[in-house]
């Protein structure tokens, strides 16, 4: 049985006037091209063997992105895709101009089973969402990180409540 695989990506936001928004990325190739709901994804990638969980993180967003993210980073734990993979993230608060984001490229087959390997961006646009739109362009079982970012960023807010 084939162990099952681990990724690891940053989840980046911002606060705006209309709240809390994410950078979500598009994932690149014929597959993906006409999809758009439960298609867009956190920046993230395969963790290598030995490799510390953040450091690919940090790697893969910058990889897939061209942003050099920096901290600090606010744990955001891990989830389970439905095919079984995965996925640790983080968040980090920062802006971007999605416009500029420039990914790496991969390599594959396509169509699958012809033989034919074309070359196209891993990730072929990147864009900031609110929180309820977000969850519905995500991967499912990545939207619960909006979920926990949202609970991290609330314990983090200084109480207004008097004494």
């Amino acid at each position: 049985m084939k162990a099952a695989t681990v990724s690891a990506g940053l989840l980046l936001f911002r606060r705006s006037a209309h709240g809390l928004e994410v950078l979500l990325a598009h994932p690149g190739g014929p597959f993906w091209a006409a999809r758009d709901a439960s298609a867009w994804t956190i920046p993230k990638g395969l963790v290598d063997d030995g490799e510390d969980l953040l450091d690919a993180a940090r790697r893969e967003f910058h990889e897939e992105t061209g942003m050099t993210p920096a901290g600090p980073f606010i744990p955001l734990g891990a989830v389970t895709q439905k095919a079984g993979k995965t996925v640790h993230a983080w968040a980090w608060e920062g802006d971007a101009d999605p416009e500029a984001a420039t990914s790496n490229t991969v390599r594959m087959e396509w169509p699958r089973g012809s033989g034919k390997m074309l070359t196209f961006p891993e990730i072929d646009r990147c864009g900031w969402f609110d929180a309820a739109t977000a969850r519905k362009k995500l991967n499912p079982a990545q939207a619960e990180f909006i979920t926990r970012l949202e609970t991290a960023m609330q314990s983090a807010a200084p109480s207004t409540r008097r004494p």
